[in-house]
């Protein structure tokens, strides 16, 4: 009788723990749940469904403008980046053979259409020179060296390497 006693407790005792364990369940999706409607309903106050509609509409109308907003940015900035500086070329070179080094340099600064400017500098005895000359369409109106063409050669080319 006496271990059907101790059967008899220990079982009760498995329910209740089993029945604790339910318990604490049920009161945290209780209180999610409270957390979720508190949302819903505006903390006590009925919110009416049409109210919540109109309200997220009005949202997504705001983020609509605001998304708007930002491609007319995106495309204002595309049409001033075809217009800066996006392709460089740069020679060195000796324009004496027989003295010095490879000290003086080509640099070609060209926009998306091949417009733009090369700088010469030569490196002389007596200083240094340094000349600019203006670039349409990658050529131009002045005479230039082969330095400056091949300058002007490689900022044309180095665009359709990037764009590889």
């Amino acid at each position: 009788m006496a271990l059907k006693l101790d059967n008899l407790l220990l079982w009760s005792g498995v329910v209740i723990l089993i029945l604790f364990l339910i318990n604490v369940f049920l009161v945290w999706y209780f209180y999610r749940t409270n957390k979720r409607l508190d949302k819903l309903l505006k903390k006590g106050k009925i919110r009416d469904f049409k109210d919540i509609l109109l309200s997220q509409n009005g949202k997504n109308k705001d983020l609509e403008e605001k998304i708007k907003e930002a491609f007319l940015k995106i495309e204002n900035l595309e049409d001033i980046s075809k217009k800066t500086i996006q392709k460089t070329g740069v020679v060195r070179f000796n324009p004496f053979n027989d003295i010095g080094g490879n000290q003086s340099f080509v640099i070609a600064l060209l926009d998306d259409k091949n417009n733009g400017f090369v700088i010469s500098s030569l490196f002389v005895k007596e200083g240094n020179r340094v000349y600019a000359k203006a670039i349409r369409d990658g050529k131009s109106d002045h005479l230039l060296s082969e330095e400056e063409k091949e300058a002007i050669n490689r900022a044309i080319s180095s665009k359709k390497d990037h764009e590889k």
